[in-house]
């Protein structure tokens, strides 16, 4: 076997566990981004552990296989990099839409989220998202809330109590 056809079967084989191991990734576009921004880029993903791949889009589309949807596979056209979320793909999301309103080089061609497809016109419906965490402390928040109106209700008549004998006492 070739040397050359070995090292690409190997890439391949490193995409395809890419795509399983994340269960959320878009599919950027990132026509006329200079090295510098390209940096920048990968060091704020890394940052926020993503990670950030250039690939070919032959190699990519040998390393889908059938496990993903065919309108995914149709995506992969021109110049393509993959953005990876294994955790968080809403904080994903937000770095990737401030960094393109900032810089204005990458546009999101299409995505999965959390094993969903989703197409580029729906990516700044996600990128407005509240996070997971945000929303389970606000849960958390409104279940508390008649609990501790409810204490503060038994203590208002001993407080009550107590401020009157504070001031009677005052007036002796």
């Amino acid at each position: 076997m070739n040397v050359n056809r070995e090292k690409k079967e190997r890439q391949i084989e490193e995409i395809h566990e890419s795509f399983v191991k994340h269960n959320s990734f878009y599919l950027l576009d990132f026509v006329n981004m200079s090295v510098s921004l390209a940096v920048e880029l990968r060091k704020q993903m890394r940052e926020n552990s993503y990670s950030f791949l250039v690939i070919k889009n032959r190699l990519a589309l040998r390393a889908l296989k059938e496990d993903f949807p065919e309108d995914l596979k149709a995506q992969f056209r021109g110049p393509t990099a993959i953005a990876f979320a294994q955790e968080n793909p809403l904080g994903l999301a937000r770095l990737i839409k401030d960094f393109s309103v900032q810089h204005k080089v990458l546009s999101v061609r299409c995505g999965i989220v959390e094993g969903q497809f989703l197409e580029g016109e729906r990516f700044a419906e996600i990128a407005r998202l509240t996070s997971k965490d945000d929303l389970l402390a606000k849960l958390g928040y409104l279940m508390a809330y008649p609990l501790v109106t409810f204490l503060r209700t038994l203590q208002a008549p001993l407080y009550s109590v107590g401020s009157m004998l504070d001031q009677l006492k005052l007036k002796k």
